[in-house]
């Protein structure tokens, strides 16, 4: 070793690994997590398919907004009514879906318009949003017109 270098593995006494609390910046309170999709749970069988919002250049678009919905926590996206949860443990009484069978009954269904009646549809686990459905025709929760 030539003189003057520092051998970098030679022991170190316990005070050169202490830092200085002061000069580490400390983030005044705590965020809700952001939302994450999952598509553990998605149903092949009711509802479009990738491929039929392919067709119907709606994917892309649903990927973007599920793109900035990442943003945000649950409190967040429910507040500003992104996503809408309703009544836990209650499919909607009007429905061309039906309750699928490896979906627990006790959850909170939850809507999430992608652009005018287009909707994605799933539940909330914690701060994970499980995606169920896709649904461009609103048939999932039936309600009648207003103002027509």
């Amino acid at each position: 070793m030539s003189k003057g270098k520092v051998n970098k593995f030679n022991p170190r006494n316990r005070s050169s690994y202490q830092r200085e609390v002061n000069k580490i910046p400390v983030r005044s309170g705590k965020r809700e997590p952001l939302i994450v999709f999952s598509f553990k749970d998605f149903d092949r069988n009711q509802g479009e398919s990738f491929n039929d919002r392919e067709n119907n250049k709606l994917l892309a678009l649903a990927i973007e907004k599920i793109h900035e919905v990442c943003n945000l926590s649950r409190l967040e996206a429910t507040k500003q009514q992104i996503i809408k949860e309703y009544t836990q443990g209650q499919f909607p009484p009007h429905s061309d879906f039906t309750h699928p069978k490896h979906i627990p009954n006790d959850i909170s269904w939850c809507t999430m318009h992608i652009q005018g009646k287009e909707c994605v549809i799933g539940y909330f686990e914690d701060n994970i949003f499980f995606i169920v459905f896709l649904d461009k025709n609103h048939r999932f929760w039936i309600t009648e017109k207003k103002h027509t």
